[in-house]
């Protein structure tokens, strides 16, 4: 597959566009990072308020556990304690319920910061790089024999606009059809050149080299 062209101005366009395209992405990538490191760090007082819950529930489990050891009274003196501590336990799911939640933020703005501009810059890249190898790999496919000048030539009659055929030749399709080299050379040169490839030197008739 013919991914660059062979001359040397649109391959030299076809790199620099490559190269802006992963610097847009590189630039995107941080600027999500960022966004993701930011959003994540609001999770904080989620992680301050589950340690003090789970501290705090601890504590009043053991003063529970002491306080039903007391005789007469144990049960009496425990119940409000371990209450105490289930209160505490509900604020520190809370506190992971909270993380979650800012975590789950911090991660859908990071990928959407990331993906909706890399998209659409792919959205404009991408259509025209595989257009340019599926039309620059189907022309090399043609390219092996002197007698494929002839069609390429054709095309340049076909699309080229006519002040430029007027530069080849007062009249560029009577000399195809008289098959002129030198005009049918330089025709289908024109026609490969618009698609990024060069005309292969082998494929230059000797009296169009001579005449060069």
């Amino acid at each position: 597959m013919q991914l660059y062209a062979q001359t040397t101005a649109r391959r030299t366009g076809q790199l620099l566009g490559d190269l802006l395209l992963l610097g847009w992405v590189a630039v995107w990538a941080l600027m999500a990072r960022a966004l993701h490191d930011a959003t994540a760090a609001l999770a904080a007082p989620g992680r301050s308020l589950e340690r003090a819950g789970e501290g705090m529930s601890g504590k009043l489990r053991g003063a529970g556990e002491s306080a039903a050891g007391v005789p007469v009274v144990g049960d009496e003196l425990s119940t409000p304690i371990r209450e105490a501590g289930s209160a505490s336990e509900a604020l520190a799911e809370a506190g992971r319920e909270q993380q979650e939640a800012v975590l789950d933020l911090a991660l859908l703005l990071g990928i959407t910061t990331f993906a909706v501009p890399v998209a659409l810059a792919l959205l404009i890249w991408l259509p025209r790089r595989v257009r340019f190898a599926r039309r620059a790999t189907a022309a090399r496919r043609f390219i092996d024999a002197a007698a494929d000048l002839d069609l390429f030539a054709l095309r340049a009659l076909a699309h080229q606009p006519m002040h430029v055929l007027a530069r080849i030749s007062d009249d560029p399709a009577g000399a195809w059809r008289s098959r002129d080299e030198m005009v049918v050379t330089t025709l289908a040169e024109l026609e490969l050149r618009s698609t990024g490839l060069r005309l292969p030197a082998h494929l230059v008739p000797d009296s169009v080299s001579r005449r060069r």
